[in-house]
């Protein structure tokens, strides 16, 4: 006979290749304090309807808080035999308590206990995201205060645009990532519905109370219906797609990075601890973290990917599929908490080259919209002012200098509303000036939209 704690029905045991074939204890070890937890919350309600003793309760919570320690300290050895950390549990409890163990599971099933597992382990991993995030965005606004008078050259196309501020650009990312934080906290709602107590799929004749194991465990809901219960994993597909979300956005700034450092650009340099160096080639100094962050990205989404396929086929209600749900989120989670963290700290070494910024927005004409506003506000129509603008770029380009070196003359043969104060407008500092909307480029803008964003996460990080 199977010696399978669901053997009762089989006259034979498992193939040892199935067993490791089916086996997720190596993945859903990380579950154990989540499962001791609700379990313990569970054996608490059994008694307090009647279902077990006050004594055999203790035993059960006490006996519990052992296996947990046993499990941090890595002295319980995990084999394919027992499958999964919930066998594992309930076999270890049994062995420390005796028959009484085999209470624990009255009124619940695999099926509901490891969505009950999963739940809380998500809700403490979008916490903990939660602030990470908080902290990259404190890094940024940082950054951004240190670099409010660096210049730097806007890029659409990834041509040269209009000049900004480099602080003004890095709260763009403060923005970002304030999404993220937002979109996660509300999928956390969603996540912190307590399903235990749908057992199998049906219930259970217990007269069990979910609404004490909710508060118990800190859940603001319990799960309305069974079926859904046990098979709903929209709460993974979507802290996935949050987590994808993340991935592209901290992608993108790795890409600006590496850019950013490249020979072509020499905008910044990144910390020394924080690069690596060739094999074959003495000088050279690579932006490996910001490309491995950039191509994990790509693996998140694949997780994402790897979890919409996985649900797309399943019927009502839970499928054994179910078990790969955790090993791709959990890599996601992984990846991302990780690029977080280490973005974090690379960020404040980063070490800006504003003069070498500066040549490249004055080479890139970046104060052409600036002139033709200025004709704007002289009484020309914009396109008409778009066309005498694009006349003197391609003026100054011919004699190869910038718009801020164009005699008077020349630009008054283009337009006669152009007088000497236009001067003010053609220079880096005084397009930056003429800009304050939506926080900004100009430093006075910046430093504002800087002060709100301290004392917006001041107020978060409160709540």
């Amino acid at each position: 006979m199977s010696e399978k704690m669901w053997g009762g029905r089989f006259a034979a045991g498992t193939d040892s290749l199935v067993e490791a074939f089916t086996a997720s204890i190596l993945v859903d070890s990380r579950l154990y304090a989540e499962d001791i937890r609700g379990s313990q919350a569970h054996a608490r309600m059994l008694g307090r309807v009647g279902v077990l003793t006050a004594s055999e309760v203790e035993a059960i919570v006490s006996g519990l808080q052992q296996v947990g320690q046993e499990i941090a300290e890595q002295r319980l050895p995990f084999v394919d035999s027992l499958e999964d950390i919930h066998m594992h549990v309930e076999s270890r409890l049994t062995e420390i308590i005796g028959d009484v163990g085999k209470k624990l599971h009255t009124g619940r099933s695999r099926n509901d206990q490891v969505a009950t597992d999963l739940r809380l382990y998500t809700r403490a991993c979008v916490d903990d995201l939660v602030a990470a995030l908080r902290h990259l965005q404190g890094v940024f606004v940082d950054l951004a205060e240190r670099e409010v008078e660096t210049i730097l050259p806007g890029l659409t196309h990834m041509q040269v645009a209009q000049p900004v501020s480099f602080g003004h650009h890095c709260m763009a990312y403060v923005e970002m990532f304030q999404r993220d934080a937002q979109r996660l906290l509300d999928a956390r709602k969603r996540v912190n519905v307590l399903p235990l107590g749908a057992a199998a799929l049906a219930g259970t004749t217990f007269p069990i109370d979910r609404w004490d194991v909710a508060r118990q465990l800190g859940f603001d809901a319990v799960a309305e219906n069974s079926l859904d219960a046990v098979s709903d994993r929209d709460f993974v597909m979507e802290v996935l797609a949050d987590l994808a979300m993340i991935a592209v956005h901290l992608s993108r700034l790795c890409e600006e990075l590496i850019l950013w450092m490249s020979a072509p650009f020499g905008f910044i340099d990144l910390p020394d601890s924080f690069c690596t160096g060739s094999s074959i080639m003495p000088q050279k100094k690579n932006p490996d973290v910001a490309e491995i962050i950039r191509g994990k990205s790509g693996r998140v989404v694949g997780d994402l990917v790897a979890m919409l396929v996985l649900m797309k086929g399943q019927p009502l209600t839970y499928n054994r599929d179910n078990q790969e749900d955790k090993e791709t989120f959990f890599d996601a989670l992984d990846q991302v908490r990780a690029s977080i963290e280490i973005m974090s700290r690379m960020l404040p070494g980063l070490q800006t080259r504003p003069a070498v910024m500066r040549a490249q927005a004055e080479r890139g004409y970046a104060t052409a919209t600036d002139l033709a506003d200025y004709l704007v506000r002289k009484g020309l129509p914009f396109r008409d002012a778009h066309a005498v603008v694009g006349k003197a770029v391609r003026l100054a380009q011919d004699r190869n200098i910038g718009l801020e070196a164009m005699p008077l003359p020349d630009l008054q043969a283009l337009s006669p509303l152009i007088t000497e104060e236009v001067y003010q407008v053609l220079t880096l500092e005084g397009s930056l000036a003429a800009r304050n909307h939506l926080g900004g480029t100009a430093p006075d803008q910046v430093r504002a939209a800087i002060a709100r964003a301290r004392a917006r996460l001041a107020e978060e990080q409160t709540a």
